[in-house]
C-alpha cells in the first residue's frame, strides 16, 4: 500500500469488489490503474456520514434525558456503538494481534470510559475522533490531488489518421509511428514529433512553464500538453505507458510512497512511544489508588485520558502530509523529486557543483565577435566567403559561422582542403582563402600577420573564446571569435543560491582554463576546475562532500554520470523527453531552465522547517496534556481536543507547502 500516492498494488488474481470489501472499514473506493475507469457515484454528505449524524443526535438526546438517567445512558451507549463501530472493528482486531496503533488506544479508552460509567464522555470522544479522521482524510486527498490533476491532463483518446481517414482510438491502442491529428485547443494525447503544422503549445504540465512554446516541423511534443491555435500532425514516438507524463506520474507516486529520513525516525519512535503510553496510562490508573489512597474511579478515568492524549495521530501524520504535498507541488512546477530523502537532503545543501556546457551555458556555440581588417573587401563579402568555406567543414564551430552569416550570399567553393587542428582552405571566384588559427595563417602567408591582429587574437583567447581568422595571400581579412553562450539566467540563479545559504558553487568542466574562468567569473562561481576528465570530476565531488557534507551536482543528465551518481543529490536539467535524465537523476528540472533550482531548494528548506515544527508541536502538546494528570485536571474532552486539534493543525501546516512558488 502506497499511502502517499493512495495506490494499492495487488499480486494474484482478485476482483475490485473483493478489495473494496476487505477495506470496507475505511469505505475504500478502488479504481483500476489501466483500462476503463469505473463511474464514481457522488454520495451526498448526509448519506456519507449518516451513522455519524445518528450518533450525534443520540448524544443530544442523552444530554436532554440526563447524563445519569437510564434513558440518557442508553442513548450514549447507542451513540458509542453506532458511531464507533468502524473504529471498534479495527481496534479490537489490532488488540487481538497485539498491534498498538491509535485505533487500539482509542478503543481501549472508550470501552474503559463506559466501564467506569463515563458514558457521555465516551460518546463525545467517538464523535470527535470520527470528525478528526474525516478532516485528516480530506487533507491528505487535497495533498494527493497534485498528482491526480496531472493524470487528468493526459487524454484517454486521440484522433489518428488511418488509410487517409480520421479515427478516434484509445491511447493504449495507439502504436509508435501512427499519425496523430491535434486540432486547435485540444490536449496532445501522445509524445511525438511534429511532421506538419505550426502552433504554440502550453507545456506547463511537463515543464511547469506557463508561457507556450513554439512548435514546428521536427519539434518534440509531449502528452498532456495543450495545443494552441494551429493544426498539428504528429508522428507518435512512444506508447501510452512510456510517455513523459506517464513516467513523471509513476516516479512521483513512487517518491510519495518512499519514507523520508524524518518519517522513518517518527515510525521508529512511534513503535516505542505507543507501548510506553500504555504503560504510563496503566501506572496513572493504578499507582495513586494503591500507594496514595486515591479514588479508583477518578484515577482510572485519568489513565484513560492518558491513553487518548497519547494517540500518536499527529506525530505519525506530521511528516508524510508534508512530503506528499511538497513532492506534488514540485511536480506541478516542473521539478521531479524522486523521494522524500532527496527532498530533505536538498534542504541541507551547502555546496553545489555545476557542469558547464548545456547547464550554465546554452551548449550551442555562437559568434561573439567579428572584426574586419581587410581594406579591399567589405564585411558582408568577407563573411559570405567565410560561411561558404565553413559549409564544407565538419568541425562543430562551423555551424556558428554559417548561422551568423545566414543572410549573406552563397559562393561556390573549389579546391577545398582541411588540415586537422589548424583550419580549412579553398578558392572562391578564383581567389584562395584560408580560415583557421594563427599557426595556419603563418604557414600559408607568414608576412601578413600584423601585431594588431596578434594582439586581437590573444585578447579574445584570454576571454575564453575560440578564435579564427580568414585571410588570402595578401592580408588577414577578419578575425572571428566563437564561444558557448552563457544562459541569461545563470548569474541570477547563482546569486539566488548564495542568498539561500549556499556557501560554495564550483564549476567542473572539461573545457580549457581560459573559457572556464571567463564563464565562472561571469556567473559568479566561487571556484572553477577546468580540463577535467570524468574521473577528475568524481574526485572533486568526493572532496566537496568531505568539506561540506551534502553536495549536489547539476548536469544535463547524459554526460557526467559518475559525478551525478556520486553526489548526494544528482540534479539533471532538461528532463522533458530525456529518458536518461528521468532514470538516473535524483531531482530532474523538466524545463531546460536553471531558475527551477532555487525554487527546489526553497521548497525543500520550507518542508524541513514544517516537518520540524510539526514534530515539535505534536510532542509539546502531548507533554503539556500529560502534565495535567499531576493535579488531576486531564479529562477525556481535553485529551481528544489535544489529539484531534494537534492532528488538524499539523496537517494544515503541511498543506501550506502547496503555496510555495518560484518567486
Amino acid at each position: 500500500m502506497n499511502f502517499g500516492a493512495a495506490k494499492l498494488t495487488v499480486y494474484g488474481n482478485t476482483e475490485i469488489k473483493q478489495l473494496e470489501e476487505a477495506g470496507a472499514f475505511e469505505k475504500l473506493v478502488i479504481q483500476p490503474e489501466k483500462g476503463e475507469q469505473r463511474p464514481t457515484v457522488k454520495v451526498p454528505f448526509w448519506k456519507k456520514y449518516f451513522l455519524l449524524e445518528i450518533s450525534f443526535l443520540l448524544i443530544i438526546l442523552g444530554y436532554l434525558a440526563g447524563e445519569k438517567s437510564l434513558p440518557g445512558i442508553l442513548s450514549f451507549a447507542a451513540s458509542i456503538l453506532i458511531g464507533g463501530y468502524p473504529l471498534f472493528k479495527t481496534g479490537l482486531r489490532n488488540l487481538a494481534k497485539l498491534q498498538f496503533d491509535m485505533r487500539t488506544l482509542m478503543t481501549l479508552a472508550i470501552i474503559g470510559a463506559a466501564l467506569i460509567g463515563q458514558w457521555s464522555e465516551g460518546a463525545v470522544v467517538v464523535i470527535l475522533f470520527a470528525i478528526s479522521e474525516a478532516l485528516e482524510r480530506y487533507s491528505m486527498d487535497k495533498a494527493r490531488h497534485s498528482i491526480s490533476s496531472l493524470m487528468e491532463m493526459a487524454p484517454k483518446e486521440a484522433i489518428i489518421i488511418k488509410n487517409g481517414k480520421e479515427v478516434i482510438l484509445q491511447t493504449e491502442d495507439i502504436e509508435i509511428g501512427d499519425i496523430m491529428l491535434v486540432k486547435p485547443g485540444q490536449l496532445i494525447a501522445m509524445d511525438g514529433l511534429v511532421i506538419e503544422g505550426n502552433s504554440a503549445v502550453n507545456q506547463a504540465a511537463i515543464t511547469g512553464e506557463s508561457v507556450p512554446a513554439a512548435k514546428a516541423e521536427s519539434d518534440e511534443v509531449f502528452a498532456g500538453t495543450l495545443n494552441g491555435e494551429g493544426l498539428l500532425k504528429i508522428k507518435v514516438t512512444k506508447i501510452a505507458e512510456d510517455t513523459t507524463i506517464a513516467k513523471i506520474i509513476h516516479l512521483v507516486e513512487e517518491a510519495q510512497g518512499e519514507k523520508a529520513p524524518s518519517q522513518r525516525f517518527v515510525d521508529r519512535f512511534a513503535q516505542y512511544y505507543t507501548p510506553a503510553i500504555m504503560i504510563i496510562a496503566a501506572l496513572v490508573a493504578i499507582i495513586p489508588p494503591l500507594l496514595f489512597h486515591g479514588d479508583w474511579s477518578a484515577w482510572i478515568y485519568q489513565g484513560l485520558a492518558v491513553l487518548v492524549v497519547g494517540c500518536p495521530c499527529a506525530l505519525v501524520v506530521s511528516t508524510p502530509v508534508s512530503i506528499v504535498t511538497a513532492i506534488g507541488n514540485a511536480a506541478r512546477n516542473g521539478v521531479l523529486i524522486k523521494g522524500g530523502n532527496y527532498l530533505e537532503e536538498a534542504g541541507a545543501l551547502k555546496a553545489i557543483a555545476f557542469d558547464k556546457t548545456g547547464t550554465l551555458t546554452k551548449g550551442i556555440p555562437v559568434v561573439t565577435d567579428f572584426i574586419t581588417f581587410g581594406k579591399r573587401k567589405n564585411r558582408d563579402h568577407i563573411l559570405a566567403v567565410m560561411a561558404a568555406l565553413e559549409s564544407r567543414a565538419k568541425h562543430p564551430l562551423a555551424s556558428a559561422i554559417i548561422k551568423f552569416a545566414e543572410k549573406a550570399p552563397d559562393f561556390s567553393v573549389e579546391e577545398f582542403t582541411s588540415t586537422l587542428g589548424m583550419g580549412i582552405a579553398g578558392s572562391v571566384d578564383g581567389t584562395q582563402y584560408f580560415v583557421g588559427n594563427l599557426k595556419m595563417i603563418e604557414k600559408k602567408a607568414p608576412d601578413i600577420i600584423l601585431p594588431i591582429i596578434r594582439d586581437e587574437f590573444l585578447r579574445l583567447q584570454k576571454d575564453g573564446k575560440t578564435v579564427m581568422a580568414i585571410a588570402d595571400r595578401e592580408e588577414v581579412l577578419a578575425v572571428a571569435a566563437v564561444a558557448d553562450e552563457v544562459r541569461s539566467t545563470s548569474k541570477e540563479v547563482v546569486s539566488h543560491l548564495y542568498n539561500q545559504g549556499i556557501e560554495k558553487t564550483i564549476l567542473l568542466t572539461g573545457d580549457n582554463h581560459a573559457a572556464a574562468e571567463a564563464i565562472g567569473k561571469t556567473v559568479g562561481m566561487t571556484d572553477v576546475k577546468a580540463e577535467l576528465l570524468p574521473q577528475d570530476k568524481l574526485h572533486f565531488i568526493k572532496e566537496l562532500q568531505r568539506d561540506y557534507g551534502t553536495v549536489a551536482m547539476v548536469g544535463d543528465g547524459v554526460n557526467d554520470a559518475p559525478a551525478l551518481a556520486t553526489a548526494a543529490i544528482g540534479i539533471a536539467m532538461g528532463g522533458a523527453g530525456s529518458d536518461t535524465a528521468l532514470e538516473t537523476a535524483d531531482i530532474v528540472l523538466m524545463n531546460d531552465d536553471l531558475r527551477k533550482l532555487p525554487f527546489t531548494i526553497k521548497l525543500s528548506r520550507k518542508t524541513l522547517t514544517i516537518i520540524k515544527q510539526n514534530i515539535t508541536f505534536s510532542l509539546v502538546i502531548k507533554l503539556i496534556a500529560l502534565l495535567l494528570v499531576i493535579p488531576g485536571w486531564l479529562t477525556l474532552w481535553i485529551a481528544i481536543f489535544a489529539d484531534m486539534g494537534t492532528t488538524l493543525l499539523v496537517t494544515l501546516n503541511g498543506l501550506r507547502l502547496l503555496k510555495v512558488r518560484e518567486k
